[in-house]
């Protein structure tokens, strides 16, 4: 199949080759922040990415052998199962942001709002700005311009030279004023003044000096003047008319609902944390393909999206993966959206630990190590309070300070250390900070890795439109360093030690998973890879030395995976 079958009636809508009447149909719509992709939607995904493979209508480069510069353009995907008004089944696809440096194609919907129109008011302002630029480019460029800048420079290092030599002209000869005198102590007055004088002469020099090249300079900087007036004005023009237009751009991307409710970009994101619309804002697949469904009068019934190509540079994106929608663009756009639609309950909401035991591997008067179950906060979180820490508390009610000296990401299980007073904490803190403490994990890879051992350098950050998932980032990222060593490789998968030189959040999961890592997702790793029971990543081993005992502890809490 390279082609879709589109419906005759509605541009866009395209109707199920496979067979679908056997499929139950979601009573709930998705949540599109964490998912599993319903069958149905499954089923529309596989056809959209058999005319991916197969189609000639444009010529995207999805991967890095495709594109000789080095710039990897992955894309993202999505389907939307939808109803028409007969009750009859079939799906919307859509692309975020441009696919082959278009907004539209054949069979996918169009974008909320489409800039690159040939007559829209994007085009003839961009067309203005650019014009600004070509004139700020060529003042800059002057011949004349550039000749006053090389003169004024080479008058400011003339300056600075002179400037330097006649200090250290002043400096040596007060020198040797001053041995002069230890040599003569009893100079005459005539004597004393002749130095006293020589001294002002020198200072006097400096001062004329001082005087006659900044006369100099600043006649260099009032030919330059106007240049610079005409520069900063057309830039300052450029700033308010790009402004300007973005301010007319986010105005114009308007969003319904299904109870026909509508918002513009700008009223969305104002009461958000952003205040502003993030770049990028409305061009995800999903607002693209709920709001073509709202405007055919379209029933959305199931959503999935995924990703297409290699993966950015600094992002884990996977070929053929789903992925939720992002939090920091689409969340605030979806919020709206999806006012009056059923959807599923939001998982995240769900507490992970109910009916989970937490066992205390070792306790003492101070300490306390725990070896905490998958899927289990370490503290409480912004909707869920049981955690690691709440039922520490509850068992040890007079416990001080703050108890938790560090933490696992709620997916990772394995040991982690509680104290009991504040003195203990605070030697214990001490010792992460200064990387005293040495851990070992244990995990099992979706892959077999070619090396036996090795250490990964890569600095991390967090992806602020879409936490809490994290990014490599060589020019933001904080430092981030992992030993791994193999253990096993058995049925394409293989099962590692880590050893954590640095403790950044989603530091190992995004190591394992990235290209310039291992390449090689941890198994069940919900964010960076694909989804199972659980993420198979387990705190194994820690080394450290007792706070107050002053003892060396060493405790292992094994895992079977």
């Amino acid at each position: 199949m390279s082609f879709l079958k589109e419906d005759s009636k509605i541009p866009r809508l395209i109707r199920f080759q496979s067979d679908i009447s056997t499929i139950e149909i979601p009573e709930k719509f998705t949540f599109p922040f964490y998912y599993s992709p319903s069958e149905i939607s499954k089923i529309a995904v596989e056809e959209l990415k058999t005319y991916i493979h197969n189609q000639q209508d444009w010529n995207h480069r999805f991967a890095k052998s495709e594109n000789k510069d080095g710039l990897v353009i992955g894309k993202m995907f999505g389907v939307l199962v939808v109803k028409d008004s007969n009750n009859k089944l079939g799906y919307l696809v859509g692309f975020s942001g441009k696919l082959a440096e278009k907004n539209e194609h054949p069979y996918f919907v169009p974008p909320v709002f489409d800039i690159l129109e040939k007559d829209g008011f994007f085009r003839k302002e961009e067309d203005i700005i650019n014009q600004i630029n070509r004139t700020i480019e060529g003042l800059e460029q002057d011949k004349n311009y550039l000749e006053l800048l090389k003169e004024l420079e080479s008058k400011r290092n003339q300056f600075e030279l002179d400037v330097a030599n006649q200090k250290l002209l002043i400096k040596t000869n007060k020198k040797q004023r001053d041995s002069y005198r230890k040599q003569n102590p009893n100079l005459s007055l005539n004597e004393i003044d002749k130095l006293a004088q020589q001294s002002l002469t020198d200072k006097i020099t400096l001062k004329q000096m001082t005087y006659y090249w900044e006369q100099e300079i600043e006649k260099v900087k009032v030919k330059i003047l106007p240049f610079e007036e005409k520069i900063n004005a057309l830039k300052e023009e450029r700033k308010s008319r790009s402004s300007e237009l973005q301010s007319q751009i986010f105005d114009k991307y308007t969003f319904l609902n299904s109870l026909k409710g509508e918002k513009s970009l700008l009223a969305i994101f104002k009461n958000t944390i952003f205040e502003r619309p993030p770049a990028g804002a409305g061009e995800c697949a999903a607002p693209k393909l709920i709001q073509y469904a709202y405007l055919n009068q379209l029933q959305p019934i199931a959503l999935a999206e995924f990703w297409w190509g290699d993966s950015p540079k600094s992002e884990v994106r996977l070929h053929h993966q789903f992925y939720p929608a992002c939090r920091g663009k689409c969340e605030p756009i979806l919020g709206h959206m999806l006012e009056g639609i059923d959807v599923e309950a939001n998982p995240m909401l769900e507490n992970p630990a109910e009916g989970k035991e937490l066992k205390i591997i070792y306790e003492d008067e101070d300490i306390i190590a725990v070896n905490k179950p998958y899927e289990f906060l370490s503290v409480p979180g912004k909707a869920i309070s049981d955690s690691v820490y709440t039922r520490i508390k509850a068992l040890y009610p007079n416990a001080s300070g703050p108890l938790i000296v560090h933490r696992l990401d709620m997916s990772t299980s394995g040991i982690l250390l509680l104290t009991k007073n504040t003195e203990a904490y605070k030697k214990l803190q001490y010792q992460f900070i200064k990387r005293l403490v040495q851990k070992r994990y244990v995990a099992l890879l979706d892959g077999e890795l070619k090396e036996e051992k090795g250490e990964i350098n890569l600095p991390l950050c967090l992806d602020i439109n879409d936490r809490p998932r994290q990014m490599v980032s060589h020019e933001y990222g904080k430092n981030a360093r992992t030993r791994f060593e193999v253990i096993e490789r058995k049925n394409n998968q293989t099962k590692v030690y880590f050893y954590p030189i640095t403790g950044r959040t989603h530091q190992l999961r995004v190591h394992s998973a990235h290209f310039e890592g291992l390449n090689t997702p941890i198994v069940g790793d919900d964010l960076y890879g694909t989804k199972a029971e659980r993420l198979h990543l387990h705190a194994e081993w820690i080394k450290f030395t007792h706070p107050i005992t002053g003892k060396i502890l060493s405790l292992k809490a094994e895992v079977e995976f």
